[in-house]
C-alpha cells in the first residue's frame, strides 16, 4: 500500500478516535430553579460559552413548584436544583431524598421581607392580627425569627397561608396587618396597598447570609459523575467573575432572561449578591470541613421544624457535600 495512503488512513483513524473520545466526554445536565435573578449566572455562563468550554450542555427550566422538582430529581429527570437552604429542607425531604448541596450562587440582601401596616411598630404588635405568608418561604422564616425575639410564634397570630403571587391583593385587604413575601412582589405590594404609612419592617438585609441560594445535585448522579458537577460549578463561578469585572455587559446579557431591562435589573441587584468562588468556599468549607453554611443550615432546620415546614431532622454534614468545590480550579482555566 502507498505509504502516503497508509499514513493518511492512520491519521484519519486517529482523528476519528479523538472525535469519538471527545463526544464521549460531552455531558448534559438538566437543572430547575425558580424565576429569580439570583440564578442568572447560569445564563451568563451559557452565553459566554463557559459550559461549552467545559464540554457540558446545560438545559435550564424555571419551576417554582417543589411538587414538580422533587419527584423529577427522584426519577432522574433532573440532575440539578437551585433553591434557598430553607426550601431545600422542606417537606417531604428526608435524609434519603435525592439532592446534596454542592455550592452557593447568591445571597438575598433585601429580596425577602415582611411588609406591615403603619400601626405595627414591632412584630409583637401582630399578636392576634391577620398575617399572610406562603409556607416554606424565606420571608416567612424572617417573620418567624422576628416574632421569636418578641416571645411569640405563628400560633399567636391569625396566620393565613397564601401563594406569594397573591400577596399584592392580600395585603390590600384592610383586615390583613402584614405579609411576608419576596421581591419584586414585596415592593409591588407596598406600592399598591394604599395603606398610608405601610412599610417593610424587616428583610433579609437584616440577616446577612441567612437566605442563601444553593446548588443541589442529584445524589446518585453526583456519586456516579462528580466531574459533571465540577464543570457546572466552574462555569457558574467564572460567570460570577465576569459579572464582577464587567458589570454592565453582564447585566445586558442576563436581564432579558427575566424579562427586565438593564435598568430594572440593576434595581433587583440591590437586593442580592452573587457569591464568588472564594465566598462559596467560605460558605461550603472544603475537604469535609464545616463552613459557614453548615451553621446556617442547622439554624434554619430548627426553625423549619418549629413552624412545620419540615418533618425530618436533616444533618448539615450529610446534606452539604463540599467534595466538588474543593480544588475546583486546580489545573483548570478560570
Amino acid at each position: 500500500m502507498n505509504k502516503w495512503l497508509t499514513t493518511g488512513i492512520a491519521a484519519m483513524a486517529a482523528s476519528w478516535a479523538f472525535a469519538s473520545s471527545a463526544a464521549a466526554e460531552e455531558l448534559t445536565l438538566k437543572c430547575a430553579y425558580p424565576f429569580w435573578p439570583g440564578f442568572a449566572p447560569v445564563y451568563l455562563a451559557q452565553e459566554l460559552g463557559y459550559f461549552k468550554e467545559e464540554g457540558l450542555t446545560v438545559e435550564e427550566t424555571f419551576d417554582d413548584d417543589r411538587g414538580n422538582v422533587l419527584p423529577a430529581l427522584e426519577r432522574g429527570d433532573l440532575g440539578c436544583d437551585m433553591r434557598t437552604v430553607g426550601e431545600h429542607q422542606g417537606r417531604p425531604r428526608t435524609p434519603e431524598t435525592q439532592g446534596r448541596i454542592i455550592g452557593t450562587i447568591d445571597i438575598s440582601m433585601g429580596g425577602d421581607g415582611v411588609l406591615v401596616e403603619q400601626s405595627i411598630k414591632t412584630m409583637g404588635d401582630l399578636k392576634g392580627k391577620v398575617f399572610a405568608a406562603e409556607p416554606n418561604t424565606p420571608a416567612r422564616l424572617i417573620a418567624q425569627i422576628m416574632l421569636k425575639k418578641q416571645g411569640l410564634t405563628f400560633d399567636d397570630l391569625q396566620l393565613k397561608d397564601i401563594a406569594s403571587a397573591d400577596a399584592i391583593a392580600v395585603f390590600a385587604d384592610p383586615d390583613v396587618a402584614g405579609v411576608a413575601v419576596y421581591e419584586p412582589t414585596l415592593s409591588e405590594a407596598l406600592r399598591s396597598s394604599h395603606k398610608e404609612g405601610a412599610y417593610i419592617i424587616a428583610s433579609s438585609r437584616d440577616f446577612p447570609g441567612l437566605i442563601t441560594d444553593v446548588i443541589v445535585a442529584r445524589t446518585d448522579d453526583l456519586k456516579e459523575n462528580p466531574d459533571k458537577y465540577k464543570r457546572f460549578l466552574r462555569g457558574i463561578y467564572r460567570a460570577i467573575d465576569f459579572f464582577n469585572k464587567d458589570h454592565a455587559k453582564a447585566v445586558e446579557i442576563m436581564a432579558p432572561h427575566f424579562k427586565l431591562t438593564p435598568e430594572e435589573y440593576e434595581d433587583v441587584l440591590t437586593n442580592l449578591t452573587y457569591t464568588s468562588y472564594e465566598e462559596a468556599v467560605e460558605f461550603m468549607g472544603t475537604a469535609g470541613q464545616r463552613g459557614k453554611l453548615h451553621d446556617v443550615f442547622d439554624e434554619i432546620m430548627q426553625l423549619n421544624l418549629e413552624n412545620g415546614a419540615a418533618d425530618a431532622q436533616l444533618d448539615s454534614n450529610q446534606q452539604i457535600d463540599n467534595s466538588v468545590i474543593t480544588g475546583l480550579f486546580d489545573g483548570h482555566t478560570r
